[in-house]
């Protein structure tokens, strides 16, 4: 989740609805400075008995980021504790739970990808070997309850662990004990935006299958491939989901505009204090009435912390952000950007890619993404089939893309970096059904052997 670094004291104050719309149009960017940003999350456990550490404890969350300012990260701190930290890499930051974020810098091509995860997870295994840490890649604690693990020190973390339980049931689950992939994307016009969110919803489920990888709950089987993806059915519906109005005619910025006005809010950030706004609407900030700061109006910057509180597949902010997929280890931390920037930065695999989904719908849509948690590549395909019935054409096209791009690094363009996701389809097995499949055979039932299997 989002992490502020810095206020900008000189954010416009929001005077018309057109300054909402706007602010998407200022994303646009010619193909030449489209840039990859790619976000990933892992578990942290103390190795020696696998327990979630807490924030300050001794060898504890704070210590781990104080130690890689020796690396050249520089602290970023909310109310004089260390919550984050920023360098040439992008940021790190923390989940709720003491998940550690990457949120990488943008990059012109996924050869620089892979050298940033690189480079980020040497430095936290070498500062948590001397704090003697591991760290998971899973999409969800295979073991852990709820109650058994920390909470952060952020004020937006207790306002969201507040509000949560009253519009779901999993959505303490979301924030504790889930991690992802994500990249993030750049557009051209509106028209490139609209087309590319379109592609990237229909296919999402796909993603979720390819990179499925959270079958355990609590230390047993939890009868999904992908719990986090079903966690997310079941969190907020008001910020979640597959958005049916992106695949309405004439989609665009101010849809989407409306779309935030009527999520409502989590807080509001002031003198490096989250007050709370749960609940309350945007659309009534904007003509000054909201009750916790009333007569004020809203800032851009305010606009901007509230498009990070919407939780769907897809999301725009200046940016088209790819959210559908579990954490995972680190090869696929590499594969996930390439799935996407081979389908959705070359026109002729958009194109291509548009034309596989834009038959499906929206009742089609809904039903593979309910499907894909439980299912997979097994998901039953819209005109029938299963989802692994496309996945080898859609990573076709991904290929395809990625070759035209044309971007190389010591002899080898990028397409290299979809090979993992090629041997899932060629095995026809998910890294879930890998994992139960060892559960129930080598591992004898005790799941505490993914944590010498599974780690970075």
């Amino acid at each position: 989740m989002t992490t502020k670094t810095a206020t900008d004291p000189k954010s416009a104050v929001i005077e018309s609805r057109d300054q909402l719309i706007a602010s998407f149009a200022k994303g646009e960017k010619p193909a030449e400075r489209w840039r990859i940003g790619t976000e990933h999350e892992k578990f942290v456990y103390r190795k020696v008995d696998h327990r979630a550490p807490s924030y300050d404890e001794p060898g504890g969350i704070r210590d781990l980021l104080l130690a890689l300012t020796e690396f050249g990260w520089r602290p970023v701190e909310e109310n004089g504790r260390v919550i984050a930290l920023t360098g040439r890499d992008g940021s790190i930051s923390l989940e709720p739970a003491g998940q550690f974020e990457l949120s990488g810098a943008p990059l012109e091509n996924l050869h620089q990808t892979c050298q940033e995860t690189g480079r980020h997870l040497e430095q936290v295994k070498a500062a948590g070997d001397k704090l003697g840490l591991g760290f998971l890649g899973l999409g969800m604690w295979p073991d852990k309850r709820r109650d058994e693990l920390p909470i952060m020190p952020k004020g937006r973390y207790d306002i969201m662990r507040r509000h949560m339980p009253r519009v779901g049931s999993l959505g303490l689950d979301m924030m504790l004990r889930t991690c992802t992939i994500q990249v993030n994307l750049d557009y051209a016009s509106e028209a490139d935006m609209a087309k590319k969110f379109r592609v990237g919803l229909a296919l999402q489920p796909l993603g979720t299958a390819l990179f499925a990888n959270s079958p355990f709950t609590e230390g047993r089987p939890n009868g999904m491939l992908s719990y986090r993806s079903h966690i997310w059915s079941d969190t907020d519906p008001h910020r979640t989901g597959m958005l049916p109005f992106v695949f309405e005619d004439g989609f665009g910025y101010e849809r989407y505009a409306d779309y935030a006005l009527d999520v409502p809010m989590y807080f509001v950030y002031r003198e490096g204090r989250y007050i709370d706004a749960a609940g309350l609407s945007f659309r009534d900030f904007l003509r000054g009435e909201l009750p916790v700061l009333p007569g004020e109006l809203p800032t851009l910057e305010d606009w901007s912390d509230h498009l990070s509180t919407a939780f769907p597949e897809v999301r725009l902010k200046t940016f088209l952000e790819m959210r559908g997929s579990d954490g995972g280890p680190w090869n696929r931390i590499c594969a996930l950007p390439a799935l996407w920037v081979g389908l959705l930065y070359d026109q002729g695999a958009l194109d291509a890619a548009w034309d596989l989904v834009k038959d499906w719908t929206l009742d089609e849509r809904q039903s593979l993404r309910d499907a894909v948690p439980k299912l997979a590549l097994d998901a039953p395909l819209p005109g029938g089939g299963k989802l692994r019935d496309i996945a080898g054409e859609v990573l076709d096209i991904a290929h395809a893309g990625l070759s035209t791009r044309g971007r190389g690094f010591g002899g080898d363009n990028e397409t290299g970096f979809l090979d993992p996701l090629r041997e899932i389809v060629r095995s026809g097995k998910t890294p879930a059904e890998r994992l139960l499949e060892r559960y129930h055979g080598a591992w004898n039932g005790d799941v505490a052997q993914v944590y010498e299997e599974e780690s970075y």
